[in-house]
């Protein structure tokens, strides 16, 4: 099929949910298509979706980092959206408040049928921690593609850079296709043809067409 560009500037806020059961009841059916966005607390998740929809407070941005303790839903057109998860790796809440968060975080993966695409946000400074490591694996197994994003590129010097980009592609190499590795810069805009590339093919999945056939 044809692949239409998809306007990510259009991106408009749809609904809060805290687990994947509210999730569904605003949204029965589990359809369309979904593309994850998650990362650590302070990856510069917010920013990263801000600037690829160049709205600057589409995700609300905190210098107080796990405040995105929802899951947030952003609206691109009627069959396609993206999906803000709540950040991971807090320093400063309760125990039983991260565990409830991670609880919420593996049952989306694991169970929102409609998912095409995650990216994973790191910090290119601080690549590849446990929990990044786990939500790769956790994507992958579930045979979801995954996008490596380095974010905070800016804060390199372009050898440190592509050093940093070369590492994490060759200790992620064994997951082969499922996973692209991309560094990115929400305030210099470093990669950011090459994410919108990337996440407009995860916008056209095959069977969202089979199941467009379907509705009609």
């Amino acid at each position: 099929m044809s692949e239409s560009r998809i306007d990510f500037r259009q991106a408009k806020f749809l609904i809060s949910a805290p687990d994947i059961a509210h999730l569904d009841e605003y949204l029965p059916g589990d359809v369309g298509v979904e593309i994850a966005f998650a990362g650590r607390s302070n990856a510069g998740k917010s920013s990263a979706l801000n600037a690829l929809t160049e709205q600057k407070n589409l995700a609300r941005t905190s210098k107080t980092p796990g405040r995105t303790q929802l899951i947030n839903v952003f609206a691109l057109d009627d069959d396609r959206r993206l999906v803000d998860l709540p950040g991971y790796g807090f320093a400063k809440v309760p125990l039983a408040m991260k565990k409830k968060w991670q609880a919420a975080l593996g049952e989306y993966l694991q169970k929102r049928r409609c998912l095409s695409g995650v990216v994973v946000l790191m910090d290119i400074r601080h690549p590849l921690k446990d929990l990044d490591m786990q939500m790769i694996e956790w994507a992958v197994a579930s045979e979801i593609p995954v996008l490596a994003l380095l974010t905070k590129s800016d804060k390199l010097a372009q050898s440190a850079k592509m050093k940093a980009v070369n590492k994490v592609r060759k200790e992620l190499a064994d997951f082969g296709d499922w996973v692209k590795v991309e560094p990115f810069s929400s305030t210099k805009g470093t990669g950011k043809p090459k994410v919108l590339g990337i996440l407009n093919q995860w916008c056209h999945p095959d069977w969202l067409l089979e199941q467009t056939q379907e509705q009609e």
